[in-house]
């Protein structure tokens, strides 16, 4: 893993492209309801339990990566958007968009609430954790 000696965020290749931000994950809160922040500690203290895992702020979303980038989850206006990665689609009413890619596939789920953090929920982040780390 090579860290981005100006933004320290962590990427697969040494001098990997990407956008530098100064953001911290805070900011991308800024605004947001309590709920909404609660909903991502949620989902950060789950998958934050699997290692090896680091996470940074982008300029609009918050990027988990092991191996790579596995978890996207982007603040929006009333809800998270929570995005994954994954070799085959996926079939689960959890589930609100996929996106196809040469060898894998994004995976969206929608989440405004603590209570929709379900197992169900985090055994399909498992699998886009576990996609990473394999690939």
């Amino acid at each position: 893993m090579w860290r981005c000696p100006k933004c320290k965020r962590k990427f697969k290749s040494t001098n990997q492209h990407h956008m530098c931000t100064t953001k911290d994950i805070g900011e991308l809160f800024l605004g947001k309801s309590d709920e909404m922040v609660l909903t991502f500690d949620r989902i950060m203290t789950e998958v934050m339990l699997w290692q090896p895992n680091d996470l940074g702020a982008s300029i609009h979303s918050v990027v988990f990566t092991n191996r790579k980038a596995w978890l996207i989850i982007k603040p929006m206006k009333k809800e998270l958007d929570v995005k994954f990665y994954y070799s085959e689609e996926i079939d689960s009413p959890l589930i609100k968009k996929r996106t196809t890619y040469p060898n894998k596939f994004a995976h969206h789920l929608r989440v405004s609430s603590e209570l929709e953090i379900t197992a169900e929920l985090i055994n399909l982040l498992r699998m886009g954790y576990d996609y990473a780390m394999d690939s």
